[in-house]
């Protein structure tokens, strides 16, 4: 190439990069009718000189693995340019073409719709707005790196906006992301909500609570910040500048969802003052926060940069989301809100559900989270059989991969050791990891071969150890069902308008084999009418395992008596003791594990 042609490239090269750069993206969202539960957006480009621009609403929410087709939320959308109506098309179920005819500058409006409550998807109503980000804006094809501006104009008499993105100075209700990944992990709360401050580990936190409530303000600013401190002595630092709780406060409410600096938390308002309600919030919070080290920064390779088009698999969910149910008991029992008995009672009761889970017999935890997008958040009757949530189980595989490395070490290193290495590592390639090399660093800080490990619980469906490895910290579990004949149909059941259905059947069961259905109304067993949970009857109760019973039935209008031979359950019922005569070897696994 000649210096000539180079120059003339360069040249080239930096018009383009600075046509792009000229490229601005704002928004503006106001509330017409939220009575009706709508937002009003107005979205302009400007400096993007072209025949036509394709803009794209997500179909997914990332941190939620569901295609959950947000453009059917929206109406109305139309397009102008210097005043004029420009032509614009359908072109996917997420994109519009907008025939923008070179113009510098085009408007784009639509309205949303807002009206399901959760902590990923958005709601609109006279009290308040919740807007989850990637169920409200558009971006232009190809472009999530450019910035963007977000102007929020309350509706009257709301009069605070809770959000993690960056305000811009001098303007009211005004805020910047540097590209769209930031804007769409960034969720907005708009009205009234009762804000409160902290500060932990050097951050600045801001709760925003919605839907009031009996909470203690001055309790949970010194619970939540001993949450946060936590979190960050586990990775020596803590990346934020500011973070953003948006808790909704409701009779009933659960729940979280993390971002790269807030989280949105959905809590029963009145649980507050009890401590079972009370830590089970922090419980939440301790959840959400730890992600973001862990989803958030530390995170598999597939999960950014995002295709917001489709679904982004992975088989590591495990990791992502099971390491962290697994550490909201280390957080909580580090925070000293549970003791170290209430926390072993808990995993003992993790690994108890997912003994008693006859999916866990047939879908592997990797196989649980490439399979996200399709099981579980669309379970069905039958899904006990076949699935085993990425939580539950990933759950149980860190504590056993927790109590592995600190037996391996004697106490001297622990999960955690592996988690801060693999966070580090992370920041210095600036990717996610894979799967081979999450084991790799755990064999490193080990000094284990984790190949068998992986084999029987990873990709695996081994039966879980329990005794071996709980023996390890010293702690003694025995199956309180061992040795004793429970009789048991293996029938789960509904009550509607009055009237018991069965809702599921437990693989190799009673029931299953002898050819109970699901939605059979059930009628009588024995001739003794059924009036609550099948199982818990004394008409099956006071028979012994190998009797028969004569269930009736109601299918599809046709009354049916089926002979079903009690077998024998197959649930173990787990009972966890710390042993007071522990080696000093059990002691310091047990301590490195939990403390």
């Amino acid at each position: 190439m000649t210096k000539t042609s180079l120059l003339g490239l360069v040249i080239l090269l930096s018009i383009g990069m600075t046509a792009k750069s000229q490229v601005k993206v704002g928004f503006e969202i106001s509330f017409k009718e939220p009575q009706a539960h709508y937002a009003e957006v107005e979205m302009t480009i400007s400096g993007l000189v072209k025949d036509y621009v394709d803009v794209k609403m997500p179909v997914w929410a990332p941190g939620s693995y569901l295609v959950r087709e947000f453009s059917k939320s929206v109406e109305g959308f139309a397009a102008t340019a210097a005043g004029k109506t420009l032509k614009y098309e359908k072109v996917r179920k997420n994109a519009w073409r907008v025939y923008s005819a070179k113009a510098n500058t085009i408007k784009i409006n639509y309205r949303v719709y807002a009206f399901e409550v959760s902590v990923r998807t958005s709601f609109i109503d006279e009290s308040h707005a919740f807007l989850s980000s990637t169920g409200v804006f558009m971006y232009p094809d190809g472009m999530l790196k450019l910035p963007s501006t977000v102007k929020i104009i309350p509706y009257k008499g709301w009069t605070k906006v809770s959000t993690g993105l960056e305000p811009v100075a001098g303007q009211a209700f005004t805020y910047t992301a540097a590209d769209f990944d930031i804007l769409f992990d960034s969720p907005i709360e708009v009205g009234n909500q009762d804000i409160f401050e902290f500060t932990a580990s050097g951050v600045k936190h801001e709760v925003a609570m919605y839907g009031g409530g009996n909470y203690d303000k001055e309790r949970l600013k010194v619970d939540m910040a001993k949450i946060v401190e936590q979190g960050t002595a586990i990775y020596g630092e803590n990346p934020n500048k500011h973070y953003t709780f948006i808790v909704h406060n409701f009779v009933q409410g659960s729940g979280g969802l993390e971002h790269l600096n807030s989280t949105v938390l959905g809590a029963s308002r009145d649980a507050y003052n009890k401590r079972e309600g009370y830590n089970g919030f922090l419980n939440l919070v301790a959840h959400e926060y730890y992600h973001l080290w862990n989803v958030k920064r530390l995170r598999p390779i597939a999960l950014g940069p995002f295709d917001y088009d489709n679904e982004n698999y992975t088989t590591n969910l495990w990791i992502a989301e099971g390491f962290t149910a697994y550490y909201e008991n280390k957080l909580m029992v580090r925070s000293g809100f549970i003791t170290e008995k209430e926390c072993v009672d808990q995993l003992v009761t993790a690994v108890n559900n997912v003994y008693n889970t006859p999916g866990a017999r047939v879908q592997s935890v990797a196989e649980a989270s490439y399979d996200a997008w399709i099981k579980l958040y669309r379970p069905n009757e039958n899904s006990n059989n076949t699935t085993v949530s990425y939580y539950a189980k990933g759950e149980v595989v860190g504590l056993l991969m927790d109590l592995e490395i600190a037996h391996a070490t004697k106490g001297a290193k622990s999960l955690d050791d592996v988690m801060k290495a693999m966070y580090d590592t992370g920041k210095k390639l600036k990717r996610g990891y894979t799967d081979a090399e999450f084991k790799k660093m755990v064999e490193q800080i080990s000094g284990k071969d984790f190949t068998a490990f992986w084999a029987r619980y990873v990709n695996g469906t081994d039966v879980i150890e329990y005794a071996k490895y709980f023996d390890y910290a010293g702690v003694k579990v025995t199956n309180e069902n061992e040795g004793k004949n429970i009789p048991y149909l293996g029938i789960a059941s509904k009550k509607t308008e009055g009237r018991i259905f069965v809702s599921a059947i437990a693989r190799n069961s009673a029931a299953w084999v002898d050819g109970v259905n699901v939605n059979d109304e059930l009628i009588s067993v024995d001739g003794t009418p059924i009036e609550s949970a099948i199982d818990r009857m004394p008409a099956i109760t006071s028979k012994k395992v190998g009797d028969v019973v004569e269930i009736r039935v109601v299918r599809d209008g046709i009354v049916k008596d089926i002979k079903v031979k009690l077998k024998n359950t197959p649930s173990v019922k787990l009972a966890g003791l710390i042993d007071e005569n522990a080696s000093e070897l059990q002691k310091a696994v047990r301590k490195a594990v939990l403390f």
